[in-house]
């Protein structure tokens, strides 16, 4: 009869098991996952109306958001000098699924879908720059209904336009823009409501059939259908963007992850394949690195080097600062003010994971010596 040999947590075998354990989480750069409160003062939302699938951020560096669930909660949050706060701002009635969050320069507005419709909602503006450390208030604040945006139709997605000054939003069968200041909505004409929109200095840019995409010019108010070609590849699934630094760089992935560049003159130009797929929520650094999530069920991050091509695997998400916690779908992404990037999660109890990513080391020449 064989007998077990004693269990040696140092053996070439326990910690292999470690080695490899450890490198199924993220193993690059830093994720701190974030509650939706102000950390011991506040109650998080409720756990099932909280998956976070609707982000933006402000020029002041404020991150405004929408969740989906039993109900659909809008919130403000600020992370920097002396705020780290998420504050709850209220519940939409009827709301069950928020679609999107537009942070314009008069007002960031919300488009959310439930028993009344796919309905535009205003977020008042909320100071959150304060000390919240020891010396902190604020008056309540009430959402605004600004109607139904187009009868009988739930929203799909939504974007600012490049000035900040109007949306420009897409029902299951409409294209419609919304003045920033008035609330006032125009329906531009008929098209597919499938998948993310996307902007760039060439105009905004939606699926249109599964290979094909459609083109808005917020300037002439014409949309031209069957405008562009989508590359060789799986788009059996509905799109969704990055855009890059540049206004005329857009990023997106088809359904197998092969990831691609878009430019409205130049067309697509492939990048490379994320390990898993499809891909979802998607945010791209000034220094040319994209960081996103793919997969289903237990979602990997994943960098893809613009400039390099390279797609490097990172790892589950995992949070051991605030908040100890694994994270499995996203639903959204936007950049910081800082370059750190933040994913809103698609789960039960959602969380803000803002992710500091790995600096990238930068070429000496030998002999150069810092400036005085």
């Amino acid at each position: 009869m064989e007998t077990k040999g004693r269990f040696d947590p140092n053996s070439p075998a326990i910690k292999a098991y470690e080695q490899a354990l450890a490198h199924q989480f993220v193993r690059e750069g830093t994720m701190v996952a974030f509650p939706t409160c102000l950390p011991g003062m506040t109650t998080p939302i409720t756990h099932d109306e909280c998956r976070i699938t609707a982000l933006d951020i402000d020029s002041e560096g404020q991150v405004y958001g929408g969740t989906s669930g039993r109900r659909a909660h809008l919130f403000a949050a600020r992370f920097h000098d002396l705020t780290g706060v998420v504050l709850d701002v209220g519940v939409v009635p009827g709301g069950t699924n928020s679609v999107a969050v537009c942070c314009t320069k008069s007002r960031s507005v919300a488009f959310v879908n439930g028993e009344r419709g796919g309905r535009a909602v205003s977020i008042p503006q909320i100071d959150l720059a304060q000390d919240w450390i020891q010396e902190w208030g604020l008056n309540p604040s009430a959402l605004e209904d600004l109607g139904e945006c187009v009868a009988s139709e739930p929203v799909v997605h939504a974007i600012c336009d490049l000035s900040r000054n109007s949306v420009v939003g897409i029902t299951t069968g409409h294209l419609f823009t919304m003045d920033a200041d008035s609330g006032k909505v125009t329906v531009i004409g008929e098209v597919p409501g499938r998948g993310h929109l996307a902007i760039s200095n060439s105009g905004v840019f939606g699926q249109y059939e599964r290979t094909r995409l459609w083109h808005f010019d917020p300037a002439s108010g014409k949309i031209r259908r069957s405008a562009v070609d989508l590359p060789k590849g799986d788009w059996s699934r509905p799109l969704r963007w990055a855009r890059g630094a540049d206004t005329d760089h857009l990023l997106t992935a088809d359904a197998s992850g092969e990831i691609f560049s878009f430019d409205g003159n130049k067309g697509f130009h492939s990048l490379g394949k994320a390990h898993l797929a499809p891909v979802g929520p998607m945010a791209m650094t000034e220094d040319g690195r994209l960081f996103g999530f793919c997969g289903e069920e237990m979602a990997n991050l994943f960098c893809c080097d613009t400039i390099s091509g390279r797609v490097t695997n990172l790892g589950v998400a995992a949070s051991v600062f605030e908040k100890r916690r694994y994270g499995y779908q996203f639903g959204d992404a936007v950049v910081g003010r800082d370059g750190e990037i933040v994913f809103g999660e698609d789960d039960n109890d959602g969380h803000l994971w803002l992710y500091f990513p790995k600096i990238k080391s930068v070429p000496r020449t030998p002999g150069a010596t810092a400036r005085s």
